[in-house]
């Protein structure tokens, strides 16, 4: 396992490449957000993602969002009204996850089987600079049912150096999860209440 020191404000284009090569040949990566650590991998290598759930511990039985770079990129995995991009136009990059249609050609493993998916696009430049080329897994980084790493140290001793690589940004700024949100119902539904709360209330009213 590698520790790369990235500039939150300024991602070093070198240091984002190295981590976008280990993804790309279905390595592992911890990442920053904008409310906590996530563990990433290629959405489309099956192995990587079965990494992500053995990592966590976590049933493959249940569902994991992925994250993207721009809003612009959901009408490439998921179905987005009007309506939906309304409220993505107002709320996106933040601390959000949208739950939404997802199309065909998001693997089943991703969402256990189910036809929805949740995407996540943080208001961070590392992340968004590390899924530009393929979405990838938006999961804390952690043991499923623990608390959720704001820090590296706090991901260090609960994935005990598995990940390929780890980008240390210093610790996030929120440490809350995030919102998630069903943009498939009208109205919208919120299903866990996290960062961002407020400011989505006010628009989905």
């Amino acid at each position: 396992m590698k520790i790369i020191k990235i500039n939150p404000e300024n991602p070093e284009k070198e240091k984002i490449e190295m981590v976008l090569d280990i993804l790309r040949q279905g390595g592992t990566a911890v990442y920053p957000t904008d409310t906590v650590y996530g563990l990433a991998a290629n959405i489309f290598r099956k192995k990587a993602v079965l990494d992500v759930y053995r990592m966590k511990e976590r049933s493959v039985h249940k569902p994991l969002s992925i994250c993207l770079s721009k809003p612009e990129d959901i009408k490439n995995v998921a179905h987005l009204d009007s309506k939906g991009n309304e409220i993505v136009q107002k709320i996106l990059p933040g601390p959000y996850t949208l739950i939404l249609n997802r199309k065909d050609n998001v693997p089943a493993q991703i969402t256990a089987g189910t036809d929805k998916i949740g995407v996540r696009i943080p208001n961070n430049l590392i992340c968004r600079d590390i899924s530009r080329e393929f979405p990838i897994t938006t999961t804390s980084a952690n043991i499923s049912g623990h608390p959720s790493p704001r820090s590296v140290s706090e991901v260090q001793k609960e994935l005990d150096g598995q990940p390929d690589i780890i980008i240390d940004s210093g610790p996030c700024r929120s440490g809350v999860s995030s919102t998630v949100v069903d943009l498939t119902v009208n109205p919208p539904k919120i299903l866990r209440e996290g960062a961002g709360m407020e400011k989505l209330l006010s628009i989905i009213k």
